[in-house]
């Protein structure tokens, strides 16, 4: 072999590396956010007026009410009030079946309320249930990087204020009025979705009711029956598409080159330390010619 091939010194290309590394910026991945769900079997938002509207007293309560993330479950079959109704406590909800669940993490959240052979008492009514149904559900399930959905359903009939109705997805409200009694108001709620979040609502009832006009209690407000809702869990940032930069250093290359290429986005310090060590290799190589 011919002891005047130019042969590149290990320092310049152990700079040159040195370029390409700090020309590569890391990639970094952003995982996503958990989802949230809720649900609720029986919600009540409603206001009793005692002794010729006096006395007021706001009836707000809730049955196996449940939110996620994470795991959570309720079974409880009954929900009593006590102080509206001369001492005696009041059972607003009674049912064979009242399940809510709801589950939440990275990937899909879901929630959903069923209840059955329930019955509804508000106060002045003791015997004489404002609603009965056999069987209504809701569910809503959000997956991330999917479209939400929501159902609800009202299985069986349904009775309001001692009279059997038949209530229609997507129809009018429909009206129940007992003379000397109340008048109660009937909606099949159904379902909202949008491209995130997913709702539904099986009954929602608006309530009047004076007692044969007593005013001993009067009760107005809203009752919802067996409610699921959920938000989808954010999507994980994609990954930033970064390839090292690695430069190709032949044997031509020269100092002018190398600087060019240390030339760009790291620093100009990083090119200059190239130069030196170029320098420094050349000075070796005319040594070694010399001593041989």
């Amino acid at each position: 072999m011919n002891r005047n091939t130019f042969r590149m010194p290990a320092a310049v290309l152990l700079a040159t590396g040195a370029v390409a590394l700090l020309a590569a910026p890391p990639a970094f991945a952003t995982e996503g956010g958990e989802g949230k769900a809720g649900a609720v079997v029986l919600r009540t938002g409603l206001d009793v007026g005692l002794l010729n509207k006096t006395v007021h007293v706001p009836l707000k309560t809730t049955l196996n009410e449940v939110n996620a993330p994470a795991t959570a479950e309720k079974t409880a079959l009954s929900v009593t009030l006590d102080g509206v109704e001369g001492g005696v406590p009041v059972s607003v909800l009674r049912a064979d079946v009242a399940t809510s669940k709801a589950t939440a993490d990275k990937n899909r959240a879901e929630a959903e309320a069923n209840l059955a052979k329930a019955r509804v008492h508000v106060p002045g009514l003791p015997a004489l249930s404002l609603i009965e149904v056999e069987k209504v559900t809701s569910k809503a399930v959000c997956e991330a990087g999917k479209q939400p959905v929501a159902t609800s359903n009202v299985l069986g009939t349904v009775t309001a204020l001692g009279k059997k109705t038949t209530v229609t997805a997507g129809g009018p409200p429909t009206k129940i009025e007992v003379p000397g009694v109340g008048l109660v108001s009937l909606e099949l709620s159904g379902t909202q979705t949008t491209s995130t979040t997913a709702a539904a609502t099986a009954l929602r009832l608006k309530v009047s009711v004076n007692p044969l006009k007593l005013n001993v209690a009067e009760v107005e407000g809203e009752i919802v029956l067996a409610e699921a809702h959920c938000e989808s869990p954010a999507a994980p940032a994609s990954k930033p598409d970064v390839k090292p930069q690695i430069s190709t250093t032949t044997t031509n290359t020269t100092s002018t080159n190398l600087a060019e290429t240390g030339g760009g986005s790291p620093t100009p310090y990083v090119a200059g330390g190239a130069l030196i060590l170029l320098g420094i290799g050349a000075g070796a190589l005319v040594v070694s010619r010399r001593a041989s």
